[in-house]
């Protein structure tokens, strides 16, 4: 959830073809062929070279709960896997404008989107910009996308902050970079003209092998979980359903930890924000985790031989 709303941040989880539905009820709405899913799933990838073996979970905000929250995401097992996710911009709701409905209709269309080769060509940054230009919701969001070939390719492109990490062998070999104006204020897709578009993203291309692992999430993950614990606790969960629901706890856990010293609030006072003077004088800082709705994706590349297929 950034805050701040750029002028000069709904979809629970959509799937596609063999996704399976979420066990909560509450947290599940068909849409067409589609399905929204907010809670814990796996996805049985389609036979490929590789292709991703997928667990989700999501944390809202502890004052956001009812709602569900303000960020969405769908993963498709669309040739070797696609996941995505989005970070309704909150500071919309100062207008009396849901942010989530931004974060959520941008994710529908991208999962309606995914499987059209003619309009997308597989590619990331063509994703974000059609559902981009689909959504006619008010509000701007953050926006990751990740597409794994058959080959192992993994094409990625992002606009904000939401992230992306590739771990091999206990060792983060890849990691997205965030976009921001100024702290707090990341790059955001937007319904009015003043935002970014997906020429602003960036785009990378990571060659990933069998066993590799990969964690996307939106800033709720990442601005309160370092890197060294996402390595840390997916050795200690080799099912990508329970690592993707043992690191939305740690973030939780942390966010609600005003003596934990957080990578969002260590960036915050390296950007100058920090306690008044008077309280450094008495050996007092900055500190504490941020709350946030927190979205982990947690993926895991499979060959064609070892991916479990849908019964």
């Amino acid at each position: 959830m950034a805050n701040s709303i750029y002028r000069a941040s709904i979809l629970q989880s959509y799937s596609q073809l063999l996704f399976q539905p979420c066990l909560s009820n509450k947290h599940c709405v068909p849409k067409k062929t589609n399905l929204l899913c907010f809670a814990s799933s796996q996805l049985n990838p389609a036979r490929s070279e590789v292709s991703f073996c997928i667990g989700t979970h999501l944390i809202p905000h502890p004052n956001k709960v009812e709602r569900g929250g303000e960020d969405a995401f769908f993963v498709s097992n669309f040739k070797g896997g696609v996941i995505a996710v989005a970070d309704g911009v909150s500071g919309w709701a100062e207008q009396n404008v849901d942010p989530s409905l931004f974060s959520k209709e941008i994710m529908a269309n991208a999962s309606s989107l995914v499987g059209n080769l003619e309009v997308v060509n597989y590619d990331p940054q063509i994703l974000i910009r059609k559902a981009h230009a689909a959504t006619c919701s008010k509000g701007s969001a953050t926006a990751i996308v990740a597409m794994l070939e058959r080959n192992g390719t993994m094409k990625v492109a992002s606009v904000g902050d939401c992230g992306l990490r590739v771990i091999r062998k206990g060792q983060i070999i890849f990691s997205t970079t965030p976009q921001e104006h100024y702290f707090d204020c990341p790059y955001q897709l937007s319904s009015e003209l003043v935002g970014q578009t997906y020429l602003d993203a960036v785009v990378s291309s990571v060659e990933l092998v069998e066993g590799d692992t990969i964690v996307m999430g939106s800033d709720g993950l990442f601005d309160n979980v370092f890197d060294g614990e996402i390595v840390s606790t997916l050795a200690a969960h080799s099912d990508v359903v329970e690592a993707a629901k043992a690191l939305a706890k740690l973030a939780s856990n942390h966010s609600l930890d005003s003596r934990f010293d957080s990578p969002y609030t260590i960036e915050a006072r390296s950007k100058g924000l920090d306690v008044p003077f008077w309280k450094k004088i008495l050996g007092m800082k900055l500190t504490g985790g941020k709350l946030d709705d927190i979205t982990v994706i947690v993926g895991q590349v499979v060959s064609s031989a070892a991916s479990p297929q849908p019964t």
